[in-house]
């Protein structure tokens, strides 16, 4: 590869400890937006659309990567109805990415996961290496739910759940069409904080506009184990642009705390533009700013040939990731469409 150029108080719910040194991976949204200098595209398979790619340092220094792949021939659409999770390693983030195997493969009927395994997010949190993921039974978007895999290595066995993380909310919720899109952080205060995306079924099948497909917004859970359970924040969803007009969203949420501060990366849609990245913070988790851009279109960075009539979404990142290296953000991952194969693949920056 050659280098070119992330609402209301909740004060009875925690009280976030004035850590000495605890300013570990402080970035504002101006100096993150102009710290990014393109690495370029990796995991570029032939024959597969890669798509939500999650880094993490091993304890030898190596990276890896877990990220969803499926079949080429099923198109765009795959992701919905038979992805999987896969995990590759690299000596560097700038290095090329050895495929090593699939970790999460669709279980079939019977599962809550049976039909597709997609948005992988991998965290270390308490000694173990967690896999948080989105699957689904019916090959739709009603059935996704948010599940945990675990392992005591990188390298696995995975443990996988037999029941969702977080199940959808009661009919009429404005969550009550699915979960997914897990970001994930562990709060000072020792509890295990979840976010996720949902929205309403109501809006999503009778909407008036055929355009218009519901509108996303992100919830809290938290929870006094890392298995759960996973209770809803009352107040919720926490963060909604929906009041902005125009259907105004955003989707594949990335937090982390730094700075006695929430910070989240997430794909705008339509707050700016569908093409870029939004950076978003909160003193609590809960109240969160107006959002600024993160990153700018891919042809901000990179010339890339013209996009293929079959690749709607050509041009922008999507499901940024963060890497952190001694603590620090060092290397933003996220997916785009296009690649050697003019499907989708992996798109590193680093971040200077």
């Amino acid at each position: 590869m050659n280098r070119r150029v992330f609402i209301s108080q909740m004060p009875f719910l925690f009280a976030i400890p004035q850590i000495a040194g605890a300013a570990f991976g402080d970035l504002s949204a101006d100096e993150f937006a102009h710290k990014l200098s393109p690495v370029g595209r990796a995991l570029e398979m032939e024959g597969w659309y890669v798509w939500c790619n999650s880094p993490i340092q091993a304890p030898d220094g190596k990276i890896h990567v877990f990220f969803s792949r499926w079949p080429a021939a099923k198109g765009m659409g795959g992701w919905i109805n038979c992805s999987e999770i896969a995990h590759a390693v690299a000596e560097s983030p700038e290095q090329p990415f050895v495929f090593l195997e699939t970790v999460l493969a669709p279980r079939g009927p019977g599962h809550w996961d049976a039909t597709t395994c997609h948005n992988p997010h991998i965290k270390f949190v308490d000694g173990k290496y967690c896999l948080f993921y989105m699957g689904n039974s019916n090959g739709k978007t009603d059935t996704k739910r948010i599940g945990l895999a675990t392992a005591d290595s990188l390298d696995g066995p995975w443990t996988r759940p037999e029941h969702p993380l977080l199940e959808a909310g009661p009919a009429g919720a404005w969550d009550d069409h699915c979960t997914t899109n897990p970001a994930f952080l562990k709060h000072p205060n020792g509890q295990y904080w979840l976010y996720y995306k949902s929205w309403n079924s109501n809006d999503y099948y009778n909407s008036p506009d055929p355009l218009i497909r519901g509108n996303r917004k992100y919830g809290l859970a938290i929870a006094d184990r890392l298995e759960g359970p996973y209770k809803r924040y009352s107040a919720n969803p926490v963060i909604d642009y929906s009041t902005k007009g125009g259907n105004k969203q955003f989707e594949d949420a990335f937090v982390w705390y730094a700075d006695r501060e929430f910070k989240m990366l997430a794909r705008d849609m339509g707050v700016f533009n569908h093409d870029v990245g939004l950076y978003i913070t909160s003193k609590d988790g809960i109240t969160w700013r107006e959002p600024k851009i993160a990153y700018q279109k891919l042809s901000a960075y990179v010339t890339e040939p013209p996009a293929p009539a079959w690749l709607k979404r050509y041009g922008r990142l999507e499901r940024p990731q963060l890497l952190f290296i001694k603590d620090k953000p060092a290397y933003l991952f996220g997916t785009a469409q296009g690649g050697k194969y003019m499907t989708a693949s992996s798109f590193i920056f680093k971040i200077d």
